[in-house]
């Protein structure tokens, strides 16, 4: 038996004959009637790599239906809810003497976790209860050793549930799609100072400059300057979880309308390019006697530096070209790097 409707081609070569298969099969949705024709298709071929190549679908999504798949019930292919039967929702309602148990527990053993005073409400009551349910209790009345401690981190995790990071970014290759920027930590006679840097991934053009401490009204400087350098053409900016990167810089950020992402923590991969510009750094600048804590003094030495790295250092990155020398073949375009970064 053949059928056709909705304008979809469905050979009906496999439903069992009999009155109403036809009538049912047209009431199915779009996507039931698209798994009726994988059925077809298999039942004609008896491959299923064949069918699964032909549709495009995975071999366990259909391997998925084709064990639900009923011919005498065509509905089976329809999508059903996969929200789970028991929720915790509903698990969530103590009595009132149950509450009353546990937090006669907990100012027990203010110092146990909800895993230890579920083992001691088990052992003194003996009737089960879930660790979840102690916990809601926990929390609903606040009953913590520090309480101040655990709401800060309270809030620190949930700040970092709403940081953009970077593996979210789909990355361009263009000129100043996305500046990483980082700092580094240097000592010189019992003094410790930091070196702020940054650098396009891309184009190789790299910024650095030396501060007296990590204050965010320094990395605040630092990025106005690294904006000047780039004529505000920056799109995005990638930096890591440190302290120095919010305050006044988060604010300077919101004022200049950039993109911020985050790299993820302990994971250094995710700004491999800064990582290496700040080896360069070290290896090429303050290893070979550069280094000072003479803030004004060292700046000035370090901007003749990066003259030499954008103007005149081969970078095999760029195929031994000068990012300068890059930036002008590509894009046709040569920054007045000098002057803005003896600025």
């Amino acid at each position: 038996m053949n059928g056709q409707f909705s304008g979809t081609a469905m050979y009906l070569t496999h439903i069992l004959p009999g009155s109403g298969h036809l009538e049912r099969a047209k009431s199915l949705s779009k996507k039931a009637k698209l798994r009726l024709q994988w059925m077809d298709y298999y039942q004609r071929h008896g491959n299923v790599a064949l069918t699964c190549r032909h549709f495009g679908i995975a071999r366990k999504t259909f391997y998925h239906w084709y064990k639900h798949y009923n011919p005498r019930c065509l509905t089976t292919l329809e999508s059903h809810s996969t929200a789970p039967v028991r929720t915790r929702k509903g698990q969530r309602k103590l009595t009132t003497t149950q509450r009353l148990r546990v937090l006669n527990l907990r100012q027990e053993h203010i110092r146990y976790g909800k895993m230890k005073l579920r083992v001691l409400y088990e052992q003194r009551y003996a009737e089960s209860i879930s660790a979840w349910q102690i916990q809601r209790v926990i929390e609903d009345k606040q009953l913590y050793w520090h309480p101040e401690k655990t709401r800060r981190a309270a809030n620190k995790r949930k700040q970092a549930q709403l940081k953009k990071r970077i593996t979210e970014l789909k990355k361009e290759h263009c000129q100043n799609f996305l500046f990483c920027l980082d700092g580094i930590v240097l000592y010189f006679l019992n003094t410790k100072r930091y070196i702020f840097t940054a650098i396009d991934p891309h184009t190789k053009l790299a910024y650095a400059r030396m501060y007296p401490s990590k204050a965010s009204k320094h990395t605040t400087d630092f990025l106005n300057r690294l904006m000047y350098l780039v004529d505000h053409q920056i799109k995005n900016l990638q930096t890591d979880n440190g302290s120095e990167f919010e305050g006044l810089f988060a604010d300077a950020i919101q004022k200049l309308n950039l993109t911020r992402y985050y790299s993820r923590v302990r994971t250094p991969t995710d700004n491999s390019a800064i990582e290496r510009f700040n080896r360069t750094i070290q290896e090429e600048f303050t290893d070979l006697g550069h280094l000072t804590d003479n803030v004004p003094g060292f700046n000035k030495d370090l901007t003749d530096w990066l003259i030499e790295y954008s103007y005149h250092r081969p970078h095999q990155s760029l195929d031994y070209a000068t990012p300068l020398a890059f930036i002008e073949n590509t894009y046709q375009v040569l920054p007045m790097y000098s002057s803005r970064t003896r600025r």
